[in-house]
């Protein structure tokens, strides 16, 4: 077997959230077995299979720990100071439409994003299976789990017509029953350029080989796996050897106008939005530590003028490409923070409300839907549960979820959610 990995220099291993969990990043091509179709044969069974091309696209941004909606999006500057924190609201260009004064940048571009304040049905754990799947990772365990809205999208749309990958993911992303062909491309760090003694002629060939290597397996494999890598694999092996992609990913290509722009902390901005240029269908990736039980503040005020800087500037770059009608942006975490500040200056998980930031995908901007109580407890109006936000993901990426449906590992059909209603106020 094949193995490709290289270590992302630019991290430093591993994090511990507060409930023990590792967040280690690398770069993980996959020890896959090479082999099987061929590029050309896969993209010809999925024309066959009436597999379409767009440019629709979404970028999904995960703030990994849970970030606070009242010192953001969310401000109570009349709460009581127990409640309403240090952060104060700033008018936006659009009237009425206040957010947290260290985003300025965004403040000058209101009309270009939503945000949804009264976001409901969090599982409250610290994980990113629900921003991945809009499901709880125990539901349909047994038949391999919910997959990823990436994975959904590898199955229903396949690779763009540019042959990248539909689905690159720097924060995981769980195929669940649809199985390991449409598991994301996990591109962590490191150059993917072939090297002077590896070029693409002798890839080939040892792609080959180890196809005729593989056969056997393949012939006694009743389950369909090693066909299912096999096919994943050419996708990986495509990502080095034709160019697009390898290019979006390497950050020597990148002009110094666009890294000065985004700033060294919003570099995975400027590669998410090269990645859908490339013609990914789904990007999604991790951004900051947001398990803030103490120094809530502090840290806010270290990461939100950084993701004022690189949002905004992927906000303007999509607008200026064009790409602001096909592209939708959506950034969130899994839960919320508790209205009381706690005495060492931070808040405590709380899933009973938390907010989403939207953009682009052709949707009706430059507003706020919901509100939540006085303290930011619990949503007051317009509750928006978490399945309604992939609806409408869905819907802008041209699948419809009321008629959608694909079969799990048993040969059940499933719909690709419970709750089909998308969010009116933003189609």
């Amino acid at each position: 077997m094949l193995k490709l990995r290289l270590a992302d220099p630019n991290l430093s291993g591993h994090s511990n959230y507060c409930d023990g969990v590792s967040r280690r990043s690398f770069l993980q091509l996959g020890a896959l077995t090479m082999g099987g179709l061929t590029l050309s044969q896969l993209y010809q069974a999925e024309a066959a299979a009436g597999v379409g091309s767009s440019n629709k696209a979404i970028i999904n941004v995960h703030l990994s720990g849970g970030p606070s909606h009242q010192d953001m999006f969310d401000l109570k500057p009349d709460a009581a100071a127990e409640f309403r924190g240090e952060f104060r609201p700033i008018s936006t260009n659009v009237s009425g439409m206040d957010i947290c004064e260290h985003f300025p940048l965004l403040a000058t571009m209101a009309d270009k994003f939503a945000v949804i304040r009264s976001i409901i049905g969090s599982t409250g754990a610290h994980s990113n299976y629900q921003t991945h799947s809009a499901y709880d990772e125990r539901d349909l365990r047994n038949a391999g789990g919910r997959p990823a809205l990436g994975s959904v999208v590898s199955k229903l749309q396949g690779a763009s017509e540019s042959g990248a990958p539909a689905f690159i993911s720097y924060d995981g992303g769980h195929p669940g029953y649809l199985g390991a062909v449409h598991k994301p491309y996990q591109p962590m760090g490191g150059s993917l350029n072939l090297s002077d003694k590896l070029t693409s002629a002798r890839l080939d060939e040892r792609t080959n080989l180890l196809g005729q290597l593989d056969t056997i397996r393949r012939d006694i494999d009743g389950g369909g796996q090693m066909a299912a890598l096999d096919s994943f694999t050419q996708r990986a092996v495509n990502v080095v050897t034709s160019g697009a992609v390898a290019d979006a990913l390497d950050s020597n290509k990148t002009s110094q106008r666009d890294r000065d722009r985004y700033g060294k902390e919003g570099t995975s901005f400027l590669r998410a939005r090269r990645l859908v240029e490339a013609g990914v269908r789904v990007v999604s990736m991790n951004w900051g530590g947001w398990d803030t039980h103490s120094d809530n503040f502090t840290s806010l005020k270290r990461q939100l003028p950084n993701m004022d800087r690189g949002l905004s500037s992927l906000l303007i770059d999509l607008s200026e490409r064009g790409l602001d009608k096909d592209v939708t942006v959506v950034v969130w975490g899994e839960f919320g923070r508790s209205p009381r500040i706690t005495s060492n200056g931070g808040r405590d998980h709380w899933p009973q409300v938390m907010m989403a930031f939207l953009a682009g995908g052709g949707m009706k901007l430059g507003q706020m839907i919901g509100t939540t109580t006085k303290n930011a407890e619990t949503a007051k109006d317009r509750p928006v549960h978490f399945q309604e936000v992939f609806a409408t993901l869905y819907r802008n990426l041209g699948i419809d979820v009321r008629s959608a449906q694909l079969v799990d590992t048993a040969g059940r059909p499933q719909y690709l959610l419970d709750k089909r209603d998308v969010i009116s106020e933003l189609v």
